[in-house]
């Protein structure tokens, strides 16, 4: 901590420049006591994973003096009494030596879940009373994959704090310094403050395994794996897919039901895709609505569901075959047809020749 002297009046106007050394100054007063810093969250100090939030912290000077000592001073050519009342004059300088002033706060993460935004991770307070607070703000981002409990952040707070006053002598006018009472000594001091946070339990989903394919023209039964890869159950959970054109599907909500920590629970949709769908990879938009813990109802976050899509296979149709049919037999009764005439003929010639 270094020593930084000033100079000082009755109305604490610092103007001069000159600071006079201790030749020119006595001591009448030492005191006891400096700021001592405390912080604390302004609301709910519990966010959620993938959050971007607004920390409001409250600093509070929280110094107390001790006590002061009389120092064995005396002037010369100033009687007892005057120069007693000149001491008293200086203890109570003394009381501002629990003032914070020029106040620094810097946030700092204590884990890699939690960023501090850099653009509001350093706030100042010009002077800071015992007694009194400020409200300093701060951005943070929750990583999203942050397991949940407790995590810390640091606040090192750096200020200046009076560390001693000390009363002009009349000798001063030598140094041609006038309307100066008191020179004043200051230190600088660094606090580190620790500001708990909390990462709310909450459930978290996943697909873990999709089967079945799609087919032009037709509706298809898809099989979707969902997994709660937290530490927290999610109640009456419900699954729902987003399907567009060219799918289409008549219930796109199923119901899980609970779903617990680690638990898989699997949905079952039915899914119609057009007859002139291309052949490709979809795919389909999930999510799951579910009642956490605290009785809120809350939504995973969205997923995604592939399903391939397969061409129909050529076949023939019931009427095509009857049409192929039709035209079979009437050929081969155009063709026995045909045969009988050629009979008659070859017959008919037979018995002229007779």
């Amino acid at each position: 901590m270094t020593a930084l002297p000033a100079l000082g009046n009755d109305d604490d106007d610092e103007t001069n420049f000159i600071i006079p050394d201790h030749g020119y100054t006595v001591d009448y007063y030492r005191s006891y006591g400096e700021p001592v810093m405390q912080v604390s969250i302004t609301g709910d100090p519990e966010f959620s994973r993938g959050e971007t939030a607004d920390l409001k912290v409250k600093i509070a000077n929280r110094g107390v003096i001790d006590g002061f000592q009389r120092l064995n001073v005396n002037q010369k050519r100033i009687n007892d009494s005057m120069e007693e009342t000149i001491a008293l004059e200086e203890m109570k300088e003394e009381k501002e030596c629990t003032t914070a002033k020029d106040i620094e706060a810097t946030l700092q993460s204590g884990t890699k879940y939690v960023g501090v935004e850099s653009t509001t991770s350093v706030q100042s307070v010009e002077e800071l009373e015992t007694g009194h607070t400020s409200t300093l703000s701060y951005t943070i981002k929750i990583d999203g994959d942050t397991p949940a409990g407790d995590y810390e952040l640091l606040l090192p707070v750096t200020y200046e704090y009076q560390a001693n006053v000390r009363t002009v002598t009349a000798d001063v006018i030598n140094l041609g310094l006038t309307d100066v009472d008191y020179t004043r000594e200051y230190k600088t001091k660094t606090e580190i403050l620790r500001i708990p946070v909390s990462i709310k339990s909450e459930p978290k989903f996943e697909v873990t395994d999709v089967s079945g394919s799609l087919v032009q023209g037709e509706s298809k039964v898809i099989e979707v794996t969902y997994k709660n890869t937290r530490e927290s159950v999610a109640k009456d959970s419900l699954a729902r897919i987003i399907v567009m054109s060219p799918l289409s599907t008549e219930k796109s909500i199923v119901r899980l039901g609970d779903v617990g920590p680690g638990e898989e629970k699997t949905a079952r949709f039915e899914i119609l895709a057009d007859q002139e769908a291309i052949v490709k990879n979809y795919g389909i938009n999930s999510e799951i609505k579910y009642v956490d813990e605290e009785g809120e109802t809350s939504f995973s976050e969205n997923m995604k569901v592939n399903v391939p899509l397969e061409a129909t296979e050529k076949k023939f149709s019931t009427t095509g075959i009857a049409i192929v049919l039709i035209i079979l037999i009437a050929l081969y009764q155009i063709g026995n047809a045909h045969r009988k005439r050629n009979q008659n003929n070859e017959n008919a010639s037979g018995d002229e020749n007779e």
